[in-house]
């Protein structure tokens, strides 16, 4: 029989979508008997090498998988910028109705988290400069609006999901494939068919690397267009490009030279946090696919730091993880932290960043829009230093 092998929603929000051991521990503890109240911390101990944050990201799909369950929430807003070892959420339950969504719990956190981590990374390197998603193609489909709202939360400039309109409700952006130009066979074509058919509202970004060398079809493009032309898209792949910069810079001279000083340029097609520095200087628009929807992976895990006996909280934890729930403390600008045992106080000028969003099963706190989360991202990255590219 043929089907997509991807899980229901029901079955992700009953905890059928877990690892088997989570089931056998709560089978373990319901024929015992044995069922206590855990306080239970979200953290990265370690972030990949060289990097200095994180983004913390799919806040808003962990409550809705968490709400309506005998649970209380405490966690740091979506989108705030996060160093090791600090603590991002916390779950307070009883162990056995919490057993099998700590498997969902961190697939969702860990995987929103790694990629607007790297999309933030992206942006704070690409400056000013406008960097768009374009990973869906290295996904599955039925995560592409998760992969969207992850990377737009992280701060890019748009993403060209068509579906993320109707569930993200952001207006997808991307002109054409090369697929487009070889079908008509001749690219002048194509192109005048693209602005004679593609609504008004779509700037006219032109594919130029299809036939000849990027820098004749960008001449071609903007001699047959004229002022139509918005842009030039150089999407040359890695076996055929050479020096990248190179080629960017014989386009933009040509351009300029024949009074195209106007004409944006956009490279997409391999681009990664070293090429962004080095071409951020000569390029108006990026197009990131793969580095974004493949990134290095922030190892977000799921630990007992109290228990609850005779009516009072003790802490305890595995060995290597720190015992007791814990606040987190931010003076800003920048990422001035504090981590305090919960109840400790920090110096005035200090926000407490951990509050409760959900109190026994019910959601208690207001869910910001994905644009508000960006422009705090985006806040956040303003007050930072640029990271080493890697």
């Amino acid at each position: 029989m043929l089907r997509f092998y991807i899980a229901c929603e029901k079955d992700i929000l009953d905890g059928v979508v877990t690892d088997v051991y989570f089931v056998r521990t709560r089978e373990i503890l319901e024929k015992t008997g044995l069922n206590k109240k855990v306080r239970m911390e979200l953290h990265a101990y370690n972030l990949p090498k060289g990097y200095e944050w994180a983004v913390y990201a799919g806040l808003e799909e962990a409550l809705y998988l968490l709400k309506d369950k005998p649970v209380t929430v405490y966690s740091i807003p979506e989108g705030t910028l996060f160093k090791s070892k600090e603590p991002l959420m916390v779950v307070e339950g009883y162990y056995r109705d919490i057993a099998v969504y700590e498997t969902p719990l961190l697939g969702i956190i860990r995987h929103y988290t790694s990629i607007a981590t790297k999309a933030a990374r992206l942006k704070r390197l690409a400056l000013d400069k406008k960097i768009l998603f374009f990973g869906l193609r290295a996904l599955h489909p039925a995560i592409a609006p998760m992969a969207d709202r992850a990377a737009y939360i992280g701060g890019l400039d748009a993403v060209s999901g068509y579906a993320s309109k109707k569930y993200l409700g952001l207006e997808p952006v991307g002109t054409m494939p090369h697929a487009l130009i070889i079908v008509f066979g001749n690219q002048v074509e194509a192109w005048k068919a693209f602005d004679k058919y593609v609504d008004e509202s779509v700037p006219r970004i032109m594919l130029v690397d299809t036939f000849y060398d990027e820098r004749i079809e960008a001449l071609m493009a903007v001699k047959a267009l004229g002022d139509r032309v918005y842009g030039v898209r150089l999407d040359t792949p890695s076996s055929r490009r050479g020096n990248m910069k190179a080629i960017v810079e014989e386009v933009r001279w040509t351009l300029d030279l024949h009074g195209y000083k106007d004409v944006k340029i956009v490279v997409s097609g391999g681009v990664g946090e070293k090429e962004i520095v080095e071409l951020r200087g000569l390029v108006d628009a990026f197009g990131v696919g793969t580095s974004i929807a493949f990134p290095k992976s922030i190892d977000v895990s799921m630990d007992i730091v109290e228990i609850e006996e005779d009516g009072e909280w003790k802490p305890v934890s595995k060995r290597g993880k720190l015992p007791g729930m814990k606040q987190l403390w931010r003076k800003r600008p920048g990422l001035n932290d504090l981590v305090l045992a919960w109840g400790e106080k920090a110096p005035e000028d200090y926000k407490l960043m951990l509050v409760k969003y959900i109190e026994n099963g019910e959601l208690v706190r207001k869910i910001p829009s994905i644009e508000e989360i960006r422009k705090y991202v985006l806040e956040q990255l303003s007050e930072i230093p640029e990271p080493q590219p890697l």
